[in-house]
């Protein structure tokens, strides 16, 4: 009997929307031959992760074993899929694969960052298939909100597996390859012992709706506004940016892209063939000289970003030569991400307050989601008939409720997320090993691990404030004159309504005064002893226990 298995193990992804990295292996324990499925981001919030760049999956596990990763697929060029390719290549050094489109955003990638563009393979839809060890991996296309994107479908010695990716079913998706049922029914002929499903729509209970369905309400909504007309989607929803320009020429307005991310994708789009037919668009110069009712803008920072065009607008002013004004219309033809509303209803706001007509995506009119609803996730099980259901791109909550309904249909399945090793080659999942997982931050241009207190000392310091205590000693270890203070992020006054840094000052000289001499010769017992005297006496005066950095000179 073969002691080869075959495993899963989510490194991102799996507990969390974002930041997609998922490892498969076959042989024998402990020595399998890997394939990775994705290499992507999440974005940070200042509520957890202040002035952080980028996050990335933690791949400490799989470059130990670099060795033995024998490749990297990436099924399609959404961030959360591609975006952490360029920086966390060089940690693993395998040949990278994907279709046209997604390989000119990954190559971009890599070039960014000064890794060698070659690596990038372009391959072709199944029924072509791309060896990798023990692996046999292929491209099967699925309509997804950006050009190209794939499931893969890979074959081992233990079975056929099959990776759903993101998908939605749309048979008519304006842009990109319509869902064909055929192709995936052929694909599912072998039998497929696991399939990896996207979960995050899992609890939207209606079919999902086809790109299709969105022109005819998108044109009216632009033929009815009166000024200038301003939207705003995901830059890489290439079908969604087609949409909204047909609208805005049937209504008889020009049109202008703004955003380097937004035009980045047409381009590639173009280049690569996956988008024919897109309007004619003008400069920003240009449209500065159209007529306000005449003009439409489609724009980047769907999401809220402070500096993408949407925020840069909605602030008031000139912005790339154009100035939202009162009567204007703006729209926000996509999807709030779940923690991105505080950063969405900033713009609003903003937008509301220079007279602007805002229109969002409460409605659902203006927006199709790019995922697959429960419906479809349902067909989907239906069409494969896999063996075993391993629910993924999810929160915890989506995972489970995906289980739920695999199991209903008595279909094995199980929740895995980042971290768990699911040994796949019996009748059911099992898990057999768990991983140390978590996050790399891209602070600036330095990646640091979340566990090494740079964020959390930020975070910290933002919470309660930041105090430097400075004090001079002679050779005799008494102090020349008084301790003092700099204040950072702190009340200047507290309960004795006298200044603050007095308090502070004239605690720490009592407490220097009363210091046994062994305490100021020791910087380490000296620096304990002011930290703790400006805490206490800060939390006293203004109910907060700043961070507190020594400084201790000494004359010689």
């Amino acid at each position: 009997m073969s002691s080869d298995r075959l495993i899963y193990l989510p490194l991102g992804g799996a507990g969390e929307v974002g930041m997609n990295a998922y490892v498969f292996g076959y042989g024998p324990k402990n020595k399998e031959r890997l394939i990775l499925v994705d290499l992507g981001v999440t974005f940070p919030d200042m509520d957890t992760s202040p002035g952080v760049d980028l996050i990335f999956p933690d791949i400490a596990w799989l470059e130990a074993r670099r060795d033995r990763l024998e490749a990297i697929f990436i099924t399609h060029a959404h961030e959360d899929h591609v975006g952490a390719l360029g920086h966390l290549w060089s940690r693993l050094g395998a040949p990278v694969y994907a279709r046209s489109f997604t390989a000119e955003i990954a190559r971009g990638k890599m070039e960014e960052h000064g890794q060698p563009e070659r690596v990038v393979k372009v391959v072709e839809p199944m029924p072509d298939m791309t060896e990798a060890g023990p692996f046999r991996v292929g491209f099967l296309p699925v309509s997804h909100s950006i050009p190209e994107s794939s499931a893969l479908v890979i074959d081992t010695p233990a079975g056929r597996v099959v990776h759903t990716a993101d998908f939605k079913i749309d048979r008519d998706p304006v842009v990109g390859e319509a869902f064909d049922d055929e192709a995936w029914a052929e694909a599912a002929k072998p039998g497929v012992r696991a399939l990896m499903c996207d979960s995050t729509n899992v609890f939207t209970q209606h079919p999902g709706r086809s790109e299709s369905t969105l022109g005819p309400a998108i044109e009216a909504l632009v033929g009815g506004a009166s000024g200038m007309f301003v939207a705003t989607t995901f830059a890489s929803n290439v079908a969604r940016l087609k949409t909204l320009a047909e609208a805005g020429q049937r209504a008889g307005r020009s049109i202008c892209l703004i955003g380097r991310s937004m035009k980045r994708m047409v381009e590639a789009s173009v280049q690569t063939g996956v988008l024919k037919g897109f309007p004619p668009v003008i400069s920003p110069e240009d449209a500065a000289r159209v007529p306000r009712e005449n003009l439409m803008v489609i724009v980047t920072g769907s999401q809220g970003e402070r500096r993408a065009a949407s925020a840069q607008l909605a602030r008031g002013g000139a912005y790339q030569g154009l100035e939202l004004k009162a009567g204007d219309t703006f729209l926000f033809s996509s999807r709030t991400i779940p923690g991105n509303e505080r950063g969405v209803l900033r713009v609003i706001n903003q937008l509301s307050e220079l007279g602007v007509d805002v229109v969002d995506d409460a409605t659902d009119r203006y927006h199709v989601s790019g995922h697959a609803n429960r419906p479809d996730l349902e067909a989907m099980h239906a069409l494969m008939r896999p063996q075993m259901v391993i629910p993924m791109h999810g929160e915890h909550r989506m995972l489970r409720e995906h289980v739920k309904i695999a199991k209903a249909k008595g279909i094995e399945a199980a929740i895995a997320v980042n971290g768990t090793m699911l040994d796949l080659t019996g009748e059911a999942p099992a898990v057999c090993d768990y991983v140390e997982t978590g996050r790399t931050y891209l602070d600036g241009v330095v990646q640091v691990g979340a566990l090494d207190g740079i964020v959390r000392d930020r975070i910290r310091m933002a919470l309660n404030g930041h105090v430097i205590v400075t004090v001079i000693l002679d050779e005799d270890d008494e102090p020349v004159g008084d301790p003092w203070c700099d204040l950072m992020g702190l009340a200047g006054t507290g309960r004795s309504d006298a200044p603050l840094t007095d308090v502070l000052e004239e605690d720490l000289s009592q407490f220097i005064g009363r210091a046994a001499r062994k305490v100021r010769a020791d910087d380490d017992k000296l620096e304990e002893g002011m930290r703790r005297v400006v805490r206490q006496s800060a939390l006293n005066e203004i109910g907060k226990k700043p961070e507190v950095t020594v400084v201790i000179s000494r004359l010689s």
